[in-house]
């Protein structure tokens, strides 16, 4: 449901019609509700060889009837990643949807390129995006809707919470993020669900204040951002969301020598920011 006899999505009179039609409980469920006018999400997007999935998770991103801006950070990816972006960047651009891109010359990793996002941001909300197809970008509306009623500073989108569909797929991945995430909260005294999921969703200044002091280039930037958030005493919430994980052979790049990075960093950003 994007409209309702021409009304602009998340318009206080879409909203109005929406509720009218379903019910207050109904919408929101759905995350129906008003997004004030000047509003814009800006969409972090680390990019490294995804040139097969850049078109399908691009068009899916773009298609959320969200003000927005996507920031492409490709992290010297040895395919044809970088062009994609500026194909993709030029065909979908919209009055709703602008892009930014941004390429680093050496290979850094994942935390590497958020830096470069999170810096370039100018949105009032940022959300991290993966360039896989694991994520669902519909699902935006309702991680946001916790910030824009000014009861949490940053949210993270739990796997493991609600009846969302999940791709079944490696045991042991998911007991190593249960007990992560589990040893972060006994460092962290938050009741997280899952401390390593793609999407988290800041406050711009939240994350514009964090950014200069993140070090991790790699996978450790999920327990060395969880740790920030958890010192600053910032409001959290955790939403549902769906997964559709990928195997190894679909391009998966986490591996067990991030699971003992992540062991170090847990401990290490506990200590000092």
């Amino acid at each position: 449901m994007t409209e309702f006899e021409g009304s602009i999505p998340y318009s206080r009179d879409w909203v109005v019609r929406a509720r009218e039609l379903l019910g207050d409980a109904a919408c929101r469920q759905l995350g129906i509700y008003e997004i004030p006018a000047g509003f814009r999400l800006s969409i972090v997007v680390p990019v490294y060889n995804e040139e097969k999935n850049l078109p399908t998770i691009l068009a899916r991103v773009a298609s959320v009837q969200i003000p927005k801006e996507i920031i492409l950070v490709d992290d010297c990816s040895r395919d044809r990643s970088r062009q994609v972006m500026q194909e993709q960047a030029e065909r979908l651009a919209s009055p709703l949807t602008s892009f930014q891109l941004a390429h680093h010359e050496v290979n850094r990793g994942k935390g590497a390129a958020l830096r470069t996002g999170f810096l370039k941001a100018t949105g009032s909300v940022v959300i991290v995006q993966d360039a896989d197809l694991e994520y669902d970008p519909d699902e935006y509306s309702k991680l946001i809707q916790p910030i824009l009623e000014d009861k949490a500073d940053v949210v993270f989108g739990s796997r493991f919470l609600g009846d969302g569909p999940h791709r079944v797929l490696y045991y042991w991945h998911y007991l190593g993020n249960k007990f992560l995430t589990t040893l972060s909260n006994g460092f962290t005294n938050l009741n997280l669900t899952d401390m390593e999921t793609c999407y988290k969703v800041f406050r711009s200044e939240v994350i514009h204040e964090i950014a200069p002091t993140l070090q991790q280039n790699r996978f450790g930037f999920e327990p060395e951002v969880t740790a920030k958030v958890a010192r600053r005493q910032l409001r959290i919430y955790e939403i549902a969301i769906s997964y559709s994980g990928r195997t190894y052979a679909e391009g998966k790049k986490i591996g067990w020598k991030d699971g003992f990075q992540a062991l170090w960093c847990i401990v290490r950003y506990w200590w000092a920011d």
